[in-house]
């Protein structure tokens, strides 16, 4: 019988700016409403960042991520997933601050340095509602979101053996499975891992379906049974290579953080709405969703009762 699909909600990230959406979750209590409804539509997983309720910004302050995450313990049974990316420009520290406070049983862990180039989303908007979003993208022109050796060296280790969260590994190009092989190899990871493998995001691997079958074939020969993997893309291609990772027996990641919009020209109303619809999608495909307890069985997490809230 085929695994259930484990979905994940990335449900504000930090790359799309207050403009470009009106339904974007910006306060503690907006990120936390929307993840609550996004776990009851369906996702197992939800993957969080914080923004500065101010202005939208994104935010490493842990007593954000303290103030939605207890909101979203307290009322759903989801698995909490700190982000270690953050927001672009923030140092490795800053990154890592809110997951060292809260020691989830997830976090994300990008496996390599990549140029992260979100400018030609400034070229859409003309009347912005803060002064800093304009400037923010448009930096990504010069800029390298830095991910080395020693940067996941320093976070699997201080994270992973010392608190015992395990990883959502984002690899957004084939150098990536083969860094994360590597990290492997020295033993500072063990099995089972999830590898979610990033499409459509300029500096990254390009949202060609070719280019998801090579990923999902180097991975199955990189890491074999030891792993769930997992997909997601940027933008317009968002549900459709979530369907084709679900028809290949893989994972889905679905969220604001993605991608603001539902179908064409449309934006989405909330991250339950395109929870909703990808679990249409694998339901009509005769799979099941999975649960957080299957979820957490076949990760390998250690418990919603050993996370600091």
């Amino acid at each position: 019988m085929p695994k259930s699909v484990i979905i994940t909600c990335a449900t504000t990230g930090g790359v799309h700016t207050p403009t470009m959406s009106e339904y974007l979750p910006i306060t503690p209590q907006e990120i936390a409403d929307s993840s609550i409804e996004a776990a009851n539509a369906g996702a197992s997983i939800i993957h969080l960042h914080a923004r500065n309720p101010e202005n939208g910004k994104p935010d490493p302050r842990p007593e954000l991520f303290q103030d939605f995450m207890g909101q979203i313990h307290r009322q759903s049974d989801a698995v909490l997933n700190v982000s270690t990316g953050g927001g672009l420009g923030m140092t490795r520290e800053e990154r890592l601050r809110a997951a060292l406070a809260v020691s989830p049983e997830m976090a994300s862990l990008n496996v390599g340095s990549m140029n992260f180039g979100i400018f030609p989303m400034k070229a859409k908007y003309s009347n912005w509602k803060h002064d800093w979003e304009p400037a923010f993208l448009d930096s990504t022109r010069d800029f390298i979101f830095r991910n080395t050796f020693a940067d996941i060296e320093y976070i699997v280790k201080e994270l992973g053996e010392g608190h015992g969260t395990r990883f959502e590994f984002e690899c957004y190009d084939l150098g990536h499975l083969y860094n994360l092989a590597w990290v492997i190899d020295q033993g500072w990871v063990k099995p089972p891992f999830l590898i979610q493998i990033v499409f459509g995001v300029l500096g990254g691997v390009g949202a060609d379906l070719d280019n998801l079958m090579h990923m999902h074939t180097v991975a199955q020969k990189l890491f074999g049974k030891d792993y769930e993997w997992s997909v997601l893309a940027a933008g317009k291609n968002q549900m459709s290579f979530a369907t084709q990772a679900a028809m290949l027996g893989g994972n889905v990641r679905v969220g604001l953080e993605d991608s603001l919009f539902i179908g064409a020209g449309e934006k989405a109303k909330s991250n339950a709405e395109q929870v909703l619809r990808i679990r249409s999608i694998v339901e009509n495909l005769g799979l099941k969703v999975a649960t957080p307890e299957e979820a957490r069985a076949r990760l390998g997490l250690k418990g919603r009762d050993k996370i600091t809230l």
